[in-house]
């Protein structure tokens, strides 16, 4: 586990320092030393974590991948209270609050990626 990752577990956040949508990937730079995570916005939007698309009791994804358009963009970031990110798609999904911790742990930097085995 990263020292990142460490500190949310400890329950100590990293925060997102910027938020950044470029074209079909979305720019997370991190407060800690600034490591950026690039996440390819349609990998965000199959991982959301909403009632609707994954299960509330088993986990189980309830969201078809292929109903979800290869080119869907984030249109709006909204900030939930300092803990995480609402995005507004362009398929028309709005209701995920992806937490900041839960977009750390899926960060695709070759440091974390790296963390995670």
């Amino acid at each position: 586990m990263s020292p990142e990752n460490n500190r949310i577990a400890r329950g100590g956040a990293v925060l997102p320092r910027a938020i950044r949508r470029r074209g079909p990937i979305l720019e997370v730079q991190w407060d800690d030393q600034g490591h950026l995570g690039a996440f390819e916005t349609r990998a965000v939007r199959l991982a959301c974590p909403c009632a609707g698309c994954v299960e509330e009791m088993t986990g189980r994804p309830l969201l078809d991948p292929a109903t979800v358009p290869l080119d869907v963009t984030a249109e709006a970031l909204e900030p939930v209270g300092g803990y995480g990110l609402r995005i507004r798609w362009s398929d028309g999904h709005s209701t995920g609050i992806y937490t900041y911790g839960f977009l750390l742990a899926r960060c695709p930097c070759p440091a974390c990626r790296a963390s995670r085995g």
